[in-house]
């Protein structure tokens, strides 16, 4: 089953969700329901998790978000995890959630927000190793594939669709933040650790071929076919965003520097090829990855320069191309842009995404540009903010209209300075989890209980991450009932 049957889905198994937790609820009195998975069916159990949940527990003075946070920030572990060994070496496979299938996005955000503990977990530093060494594995396979089942001769529901498909491949959607994910969760597992382990010989097979990839999407020579590098791709669908216009290749783009995606992070295709926040975050990722290319493989000169040559570019055609003057906003960045001058004017909640930037590392939440962006992305000119009887946030054409995400809550409250907005945005958190004890991606902005994917690992787990920001950064905000 697929995201967008998920959807269709939703309404029947969100309803019976909430039914048995409100029961539980009431059984339970003024106690929140065991909703955690059971100790003994959990993939995978960390002390440093555990302990950080005790930690938390005795934080955090709201009950509600201290039980939100006991549910949702081991529920990767708890729920997502394989963990096996290759020749003697951790692999593990991580599961988005509801569809059995690992996203490079996906599985780098899952396991994020526990890279802090690994100094003190050595199996988890091991779990997170996995993850890397399995993401090396991935891209080997197809560098152009966002999701990939365990089992590399498995063939999935899409293995029709019109594009260079494989077995092992659950879905052959470009989205360039596929790539640059992996280099985050190596960059930053290699500097809080100083293992080099993982950055063997695959990991730099997988790096050359991302690199490689990139500069096919520049697309940079003229018109025409032979172009527009080799990646195509046609579904047969009712959605007309899970497919590419025209012949395949996206819409038109004049050659600016900037690396093509043709989905967006939320798996939709993109009006304009050229996606902002992806672009952005290449630029830091293939600096990151320059720079480990220089301290782990100090031979790869020409590579690291070439990582750092790319970056330089990209950023160049960003600040030429992708700013829009808006007559209420001032200067800000659009979301997608094609070269000739076309800017989209919206947010996607999905990451990255506009309002993610700081958080992705690609300029500091002061930066004027920024600040201008965010306060169009969170207001009414921005097509995809809802404003409801329940809450208000970024949402996505990928849930339709009136639908807002936990994630943009989540990333407002971690990308932002200011103590009520973080309050307001945990306040909403708070109940709009529609009594399941966990994040979803998407719930109806007058009505919570109608929302999308009841088990998805990486709102949970974000969550999670914001709770631990605010507790290390602002202990004060939780001192007290939210």
């Amino acid at each position: 089953m697929n995201r967008r049957q998920f959807i269709q889905q939703s309404g029947a198994a969100s309803a019976g969700i909430l039914l048995s937790s409100q029961s539980a609820w009431a059984q339970a009195g003024s106690d929140f329901p065991l909703v955690r998975t059971a100790t003994g069916k959990r993939q995978f159990t960390s002390a440093a998790v555990e302990q950080t949940i005790e930690r938390i527990h005795k934080t955090v003075r709201d009950p509600e978000l201290a039980w939100l946070f006991e549910n949702c920030f081991p529920n990767t572990l708890d729920t997502t995890v394989q963990v096996s060994t290759a020749a003697g070496k951790p692999d593990t496979f991580v599961i988005t959630g509801d569809i059995d299938a690992m996203w490079l996005r996906d599985s780098t955000a899952q396991v994020w927000p526990y890279l802090p503990l690994i100094k003190q977990d050595k199996p988890l530093q091991q779990l997170i190793e996995g993850v890397i060494r399995r993401q090396n594995q991935c891209i080997i396979r197809d560098p152009y594939a966002n999701a990939f089942y365990a089992d590399a001769a498995k063939e999935g529901e899409w293995k029709k669709d019109v594009t260079t498909m494989k077995p092992g491949l659950h879905e052959r959607k470009w989205e360039l933040d596929s790539l640059c994910y992996p280099i985050r969760l190596a960059h930053n597992y290699w500097k809080l650790t100083g293992d080099i382990g993982p950055f063997d010989a695959d990991w730099l097979k997988a790096m050359k071929l991302s690199l490689q990839t990139c500069r096919e999407q520049q697309r940079k020579t003229s018109r025409g076919q032979s172009s527009r590098g080799p990646y195509h791709f046609s579904r047969t669908t009712s959605w007309s965003t899970d497919t590419v216009p025209g012949d395949g290749y996206g819409n038109p783009t004049r050659p600016t520097g900037m690396i093509h995606s043709i989905f967006r992070p939320s798996d939709d295709a993109t009006v304009f090829p050229f996606y902002v926040p992806s672009n952005w975050f290449a630029v830091v990722s293939f600096r990151q990855l320059a720079t480990m290319l220089g301290q782990i493989h100090p031979t790869e000169t020409a590579f690291a320069n070439d990582c750092r040559a790319l970056a330089s570019e990209v950023e160049a055609a960003l600040k030429q191309y992708a700013i829009y003057n808006h007559p209420k906003y001032g200067k800000m960045y659009a979301l997608e842009v094609d070269g000739y001058g076309n800017h989209l004017l919206q947010d996607d909640a999905n990451v990255p995404n506009l309002l993610a930037l700081p958080y992705l590392g690609a300029f500091p939440a002061s930066d004027p540009l920024y600040r201008n962006t965010r306060r169009f992305v969170l207001s009414a000119d921005n097509p995809y903010f809802f404003k409801g009887k329940a809450a208000e946030g970024i949402g996505s054409p990928h849930t339709l209209v009136n639908s807002i995400w936990p994630m943009s809550l989540i990333m407002r409250a971690l990308t932002s300075t200011d103590d009520q907005e973080i309050l307001a945005q945990l306040r909403q958190l708070k109940k709009t989890h529609a009594g399941t004890g966990f994040m979803h991606e998407s719930f109806n902005q007058d009505d919570p209980a109608k929302f999308t994917r009841k088990w998805f690992a990486w709102a949970n787990t974000l969550f999670g991450e914001l709770i631990l920001k605010v507790a290390n950064e602002r202990p004060h905000l939780l001192s007290k009932p939210v």
